[in-house]
């Protein structure tokens, strides 16, 4: 008789094995936070005048 395999199973937890850096909710990134994507629109605008020029 395999002795190791009674009782009663192991219940899971469904928790990650670390919390992310900037996980949506912390104080880096709060809920309320919108995304302000003008800053990005205006670099990738000047990265392609770059690319255009040489």
């Amino acid at each position: 008789m395999d002795y190791g395999k009674t009782g009663n199973p192991k219940k899971g937890s469904n928790a990650p094995r670390h919390a992310e850096h900037n996980a949506k909710g912390s104080r880096k990134n709060p809920y309320d936070k919108t995304a302000d994507k003008s800053v990005l629109l205006a670099r990738m605008k000047a990265a392609a005048e770059a690319k255009a020029k040489g």
